[in-house]
């Protein structure tokens, strides 16, 4: 196919140009009725804000020029077919757990997944048995679950439909998928993968192997995390015998919205065609680029840039894991003291996204990290007194089922008389969006201790009053 062409943002583009009269939705009226204040901002995007017109399609039965844009992506990202998403992965999540559900009542989830991922099972009705991931000391985090665990979760559960991967974790660390999908496969088990942040690995060898190029049957990409794509712009990937496109495509309609976003569609056009566009001398740039920002943040003592390893990192993924003096909170804040703004921090790493460009500021990069150098050398040392790791049991099912807590009734319940008791909510420490405790999983004094451990640390909960106490049932 002619990856050169971008069919749904040219349609755009022309019916702009033609000056149109509208007497429809929306009431911006192609930018003509707009508050003054924001107006020279959003002008070019608002002529690009339509809705389903002649000549536009439809996302959700498209014939025209949005399944010409769909059909491109597939064809580039190695799909049998493509959905655009205007709700994000979150959308894509949600679908695949509907989907998953229906391919079998129990699924295996990977325990570190997105909180979409949980919300989706939820829905779904489906049974989760959760894997619990290993912890890699290479990189100093818990990744991914081991072989040895999934296989014998897949012997004592035969009734399995589908297993639920996070591949790559959200530091850009990814694990041995295609034998994890021969594993499944084998037995009938679909293998739906949560690839928000890995839309790019189609580049190159030099990335990771894609999710799709793997043998994963439905793949979700969050488009706008790592490609040039409007925020919430995501896809939705089918490669699969077992899969039915309809049932996606029914899931997908009750999920995202009647009046999809056409700037959000017309950039994951634009997002396919950047990435079909990327020639290896320019791919070579990128990467020489990321060499460089490595080095340049590897320059002072207080941190270490974590290797990275070819075929398991992600190479635009620079992590660093900072001197057990001082907290990861602590150094990304005095990055955005210096307009540096790091994707993500915990407690004793800091996460950079390279983008796939070559990076420019060098000069204003050097001085900050002297700077930050200079001054986390006057700051006092952080208390590491409590620092805890839950040691999750490896195969694991919820105390009671979604719909069974659901018709249970709820109370808040101090920490201090939490322990033992069952969570009525996730506790999701975010960014990431990966759930410390699960709804329905029991409080244990581990949980506790971590849990105060990270709100000392500055770590941000989407919680409502987290420093007092959670949800448990009754």
């Amino acid at each position: 196919m002619n990856q050169h062409i971008t069919p749904l943002f040219g349609a755009l583009q022309t019916f702009s140009q033609q000056q149109p009269i509208s007497l429809h939705v929306p009431g911006h009226k192609n930018g003509e009725v707009f508050a003054d204040k924001g107006l020279e901002d959003f002008a070019q995007l608002l002529r690009l804000d339509v809705t389903e017109l002649t000549g536009l399609d439809d996302l959700h039965a498209p014939t025209g020029v949005i399944k010409q844009a769909q059909d491109l992506a597939a064809n580039w990202f190695g799909a049998e077919e493509t959905f655009f998403l205007v709700g994000g992965s979150t959308a894509g999540n949600l679908a695949m757990m509907l989907t998953a559900a229906r391919l079998g009542r129990k699924v295996l989830v990977q325990r570190n997944c997105h909180k979409s991922i949980l919300n989706g099972l939820e829905l779904s009705g489906a049974e989760p048995v959760f894997i619990a991931p290993a912890y890699d000391g290479r990189v100093g985090r818990y990744t991914a679950p081991e072989l040895d665990t999934i296989k014998q979760a897949m012997d004592q559960h035969p009734d399995v439909g589908a297993i639920v991967l996070t591949y790559p974790d959200y530091f850009g660390t990814v694990f041995d998928l295609p034998s994890v999908v021969e594993m499944a496969h084998r037995r009938n088990i679909a293998v739906l993968v949560d690839e928000a942040h890995g839309v790019h690995f189609s580049l190159s060898e030099k990335f990771p192997a894609s999710a799709l190029e793997s043998g994963a049957d439905l793949v979700v990409q969050s488009a706008h995390k790592m490609a040039p794509a409007l925020t919430m712009a995501s896809f939705l990937h089918i490669k699969s015998p077992v899969i039915d496109r309809e049932d996606v495509a029914h899931y997908l309609q009750m999920l995202q919205s009647s009046s999809p976003s056409y700037p959000l569609m017309a950039s994951l056009d634009l997002a396919r065609y950047y990435l079909s566009e990327i020639k290896e001398k320019a791919l070579t740039s990128i990467l020489e680029s990321v060499n460089r920002l490595r080095n340049a943040l590897s320059t002072v003592g207080e941190w270490e840039v974590l290797p990275s390893q070819i075929g398991l990192d992600d190479p635009l993924k620079i992590t660093l894991e900072v001197n057990e003096r001082w907290s990861g909170i602590q150094v990304a804040k005095l990055f955005e003291e210096e307009g540096i703004y790091p994707e993500l921090s915990t407690e004793n790493q800091v996460l950079f996204l390279h983008g796939l460009a070559p990076f420019q500021e060098w000069e204003r990069l050097q001085t900050a990290v002297e700077k930050i150098s200079g001054r986390l050398k006057f700051l006092p040392n952080r208390d590491t007194i409590g620092r805890v790791q839950i040691e999750q049991q490896q195969i694991h099912s919820l105390e009671a089922s979604y719909q069974a807590m659901n018709r249970m009734r709820k109370e808040f319940i101090g920490w201090n008389e939490a322990e033992g008791r069952i969570a009525a909510q996730a506790v999701i420490p975010y960014p990431p969006g990966i759930p410390l405790l699960l709804k329905g999983e029991k409080i244990t004094s581990v949980h506790i201790k971590m849990i105060n451990y990270l709100i000392k640390q500055g770590i941000n909960f989407q919680n409502h009053h987290i420093e007092q106490g959670v949800y448990c049932l009754r």
